[in-house]
């Protein structure tokens, strides 16, 4: 962790920044599934070589306390994986920033005392 006052405040800037410029974001996971179907005969029960049908991909995300699922087409998985990839950059900075924002209060509280010391 930095000690020194202006660098952390410096690299809270720094993180502001970037977060101002992440963009599109949303939180979870996303999965691929294959599935068999209920008709008989069908390639996804064969008995040699089963074919599931797929893939079909799962947003998966808690939001306000209830779980969410969302069905995600083929071509917007990239742009789904994008956004779940700058969720997952906006955590990392907020944990930053609280961290670097707790060793400034720290070092700030160091200074108040070391100065009515004297």
């Amino acid at each position: 962790m930095m000690n020194s006052k202006e660098a952390l405040v410096q690299r809270i800037a720094t993180i502001q920044r970037e977060l101002a410029s992440l963009g599109a974001m949303r939180p979870g996971s996303l999965s691929e599934q294959y599935n068999v179907c209920g008709t008989p005969g069908c390639r996804c029960k064969g008995p040699k070589n089963p074919q599931r049908h797929g893939p079909y991909y799962h947003l998966n995300y808690t939001w306000r306390g209830r779980a969410c699922t969302q069905f995600v087409k083929a071509d917007e998985v990239a742009q789904v994986r994008e956004e779940l990839n700058r969720y997952k950059r906006f955590r990392a900075l907020t944990q930053e920033w609280v961290a670097c924002a707790v060793e400034r209060a720290r070092l700030d509280r160091e200074q108040r005392r070391s100065g009515h010391a004297r």
